[in-house]
C-alpha cells in the first residue's frame, strides 16, 4: 500500500472512531470498543489500549504485523503475560502504544477477501437483546428491508467467551461457519454478553452497520414489549436482498 494510502486510511480511521465515538446513541464510552483498519499486506492499523475512540488522534492507534500475531491461532494455552508480549512485538513502531487485546480477531477479520475497515462497539440496546435469552432471535430474522439492506440476511452470534486468544478462535469459527452456509462473509458479528462488530470494505459501511444494528435493536425491544417483533419470512429477506435497487443502494452506500 502506497504511503498516501496508508495515511489517508489513519486519518479516516481518526474520523471514524470520534464519530463512533461521539454517537448520541452510546455505541462504546470511556475506553470501550475498537476499530481497525488494513494498512498493507501483512499489516493493519488497530486502537490502542487504554484509548478512548471519542478522543481518538493519531497516536491512539497501533500498526501491527500479522505474521508476529499468527502463531497464536496454533496455541492452545498462553498466560495473558505471553499474550501480551505478543502484542507488544508486533508493533511496527516500538514505541507505539500497547495494541487492544483483541488486536488478533481484528486481525483475522481483516485478512478476509474485501474486508478493509472492522467497528467494535458495545451499543446500549443492542447490548440489552445480547444480555437477553432472545439474542439468537436478533441475530437470525429480520423485521424491516433497511435492516437487511445494511445488516444482511443474517449475523453470526457467538456465545460469551473470554476475550482474547478464545474469543478470536470463537469469532472465527462464527465467520467460517456462517460463509460455508451462506456463501458470503456477514456484516455483522454479535458477541453474547459483550457487544458488535460490523465489517466490511469501507469506514462509511462499518459505521452504516453500526448505526442499523442499534436502530433495528430498538425496534426489536419495543416491538417485543408489544407482544412481539414480528419477523418478515425468509423468501421476502431473500427478495430484498437480491432486488437491483437495493442492491444499488448497497453500492452507493459502499456496503459492497
Amino acid at each position: 500500500m502506497k504511503i498516501s494510502e496508508r495515511n489517508r486510511r489513519w486519518r479516516q480511521l481518526v474520523e471514524l472512531s470520534r464519530r463512533i465515538g461521539t454517537a448520541a446513541e452510546s455505541y462504546a464510552i470511556l475506553g470501550e470498543g475498537n476499530t481497525s483498519t488494513r494498512s498493507g499486506k501483512d499489516t493493519f492499523l488497530v486502537k490502542a489500549s487504554g484509548t478512548s475512540l471519542s478522543t481518538a488522534k493519531k497516536d491512539s492507534f497501533t500498526e501491527c504485523l500479522r505474521p508476529i500475531l499468527d502463531p497464536l491461532w496454533e496455541s492452545k494455552s498462553r498466560s495473558d503475560t505471553e499474550v501480551d508480549e505478543k502484542l507488544l512485538a508486533a508493533r511496527v513502531d516500538l514505541k507505539a502504544g500497547k495494541p487492544s487485546t483483541e488486536a488478533l480477531f481484528h486481525s483475522y477479520l481483516l485478512s478476509l477477501p474485501g474486508i478493509e475497515w472492522v467497528a467494535h462497539t458495545h451499543p446500549i440496546a443492542v447490548n440489552g437483546i445480547l444480555c437477553s435469552p432472545r439474542a439468537s432471535d436478533f441475530a437470525k430474522f429480520r423485521m424491516f428491508p433497511d435492516e437487511i439492506v445494511c445488516g444482511g440476511e443474517q449475523s453470526v452470534l457467538v456465545p460469551y467467551t473470554d476475550p482474547g486468544i478464545p474469543l478470536a478462535k470463537a469469532i472465527r469459527t462464527g465467520v467460517e461457519d456462517f460463509e460455508k452456509e451462506q456463501g458470503r462473509f456477514p456484516r455483522m458479528i454479535l458477541l453474547q454478553n459483550h457487544g458488535l462488530i460490523a465489517i466490511g470494505p469501507s469506514a462509511g459501511a462499518v459505521e452504516a452497520t453500526t448505526k442499523m444494528a442499534e436502530k433495528s435493536a430498538k425496534i426489536f425491544l419495543g416491538a417485543a414489549s408489544l407482544g412481539g417483533p414480528v419477523f418478515m419470512p425468509e423468501a421476502q429477506v431473500r427478495r430484498i436482498s437480491g432486488r437491483p435497487d437495493e442492491l444499488y443502494r448497497q453500492k452507493v452506500l459502499k456496503l459492497e
